[in-house]
């Protein structure tokens, strides 16, 4: 078995890499809204807090009701039970990755978790 996949991902509306790199712990999406953009539905989780990482453009969240404006360089993390839709702004495109793990299922990280 290999120990690593790389894949390339092209410029599409939205990549999912889950079954791409046979991941195990974690659901990775790439996501591009054009301006005036925005997801088609509202959704929360049952067990996944997702963390959104902003590449590119500007745009906003909508979470319980909230409006969270986001630009490139934001990072945002969402517990699995709010409500989100997320939407490009009118001017410009928005692209974002979103990382879905299971809520409160990290036993180790950096250091804790390295073997140096």
């Amino acid at each position: 078995m290999e120990k690593f996949n790389k894949i390339s991902v092209g410029e599409g509306a939205r990549s999912e890499l889950h079954d791409l790199l046979s991941l195990t712990g974690a659901e990775i999406s790439i996501n591009a809204l054009p301006a005036g953009a925005s997801v088609p539905f509202v959704h929360s989780h049952k067990q996944n807090e997702e963390i959104y990482a902003v590449l590119s453009g500007e745009g906003y969240a909508v979470i319980d009701g909230e409006n969270v404006v986001l630009k490139a360089g934001d990072w945002l993390r969402i517990s699995p039970s709010a409500k989100r839709q997320f939407f490009a702004s009118e001017k410009t495109a928005i692209k974002y990755i979103c990382i879905q793990v299971k809520a409160n299922s990290l036993e180790g990280y950096t250091m804790t978790d390295a073997i140096v």
